[in-house]
């Protein structure tokens, strides 16, 4: 079963135990941004530098039962600093409590008919 933009929670062919989300749990996988990045001069700034007011994005792969307001495949906005990283069948993730989410950028359609971000 390959884990990147797969479904962590279905059956996997080789054996392997599906994963679910417990209580207001997220696991999300962060986008590549969190990583090193490069100054408009040129300058690499490395993924432990010292950023403590930069939000990051992520998708969401799971969620536990009592999320209300993330679905799997939204876009949330964190603070890297908050939540624990894992590492799942050789992949990075993060899980988070869904209070720890700033906004969710989403492409579902809400009742009232708007779809987009959501802060």
């Amino acid at each position: 079963m390959e884990s990147r933009g797969g479904n962590l929670t279905d059956v996997a062919d080789d054996g392997k135990v599906p994963i679910r989300m417990t209580a207001d749990r997220i696991l999300a996988l962060p986008s590549t941004e969190l990583g090193e990045q490069k100054s408009r001069s040129g300058i690499l700034i490395p993924a432990t530098a010292n950023r403590d007011r930069r939000l990051g994005w992520a998708e969401v792969v799971a969620v536990g039962p009592t999320v209300r307001n993330v679905e799997e495949g939204d876009q949330i906005l964190f603070a890297p600093d908050t939540g624990f990283e894992a590492e799942i069948r050789g992949d990075e993730y993060l899980i988070l409590r869904e209070r720890d989410v700033h906004a969710v950028a989403s492409a579902r359609v809400e009742a009232d008919g708007q779809a987009g971000l959501y802060l």
